[in-house]
């Protein structure tokens, strides 16, 4: 199940990520139907690497990046992203600069230890050093990803946004 982010909270936080995107590789984990990851290609990003799941969703990313009519600046890792990286090779060209990270908000209360070692193991070693990872989740929820800090976040209603650098 997809959750669209609101137009104001998707405003909001491209303003604050639009000096980090031209020429940008960019992971959007969680992607549903790609709206984040698109955005940051049609404000400049080079690639974007889209990792999803559900075959329904799937589905309407594959159109959604067909529609784009730029499907060589898109990669789409269908599957567990958590075997993906585990699974990586960790190439210092392959590098993203700014990866967003929307797991479905059950995962911070049913699987916290996964969203930890994605973290901790495989996320630390896929973003760049100066990069950011971008942190969705319930405004009820709260769980640190070592080995980032927070160094912004914006709440929008039931929704939170934190944006976190590696320590």
């Amino acid at each position: 199940m997809t959750r669209p982010i609101t137009d104001r909270a998707k405003q909001s936080l491209f303003d604050i990520l639009a000096p980090l995107i031209p020429d940008s590789r960019i992971y959007d984990c969680f992607a549903g139907t790609g709206s984040m990851g698109l955005e940051c290609l049609s404000r400049g990003a080079a690639s974007v690497v889209f990792f999803e799941a559900d075959r329904s969703a799937i589905g309407r990313l594959k159109k959604n990046v067909s529609a784009l009519d730029d499907e060589r600046r898109c990669e789409i890792i269908a599957g567990d992203l958590f075997k993906w990286f585990a699974n990586a090779p960790q190439s210092e060209t392959a590098k993203a600069d700014l990866i967003f990270l929307d797991p479905p908000y059950r995962f911070l209360r049913e699987r916290p230890q996964d969203l930890h070692r994605l973290a901790e193991e495989f996320v630390k070693s896929h973003l760049q050093p100066d990069g950011t990872v971008i942190f969705r989740h319930d405004a009820a929820d709260d769980l640190q990803l070592p080995p980032f800090a927070m160094y912004d976040r914006r709440d929008y209603g039931q929704m939170t946004i934190e944006l976190l650098r590696m320590k």
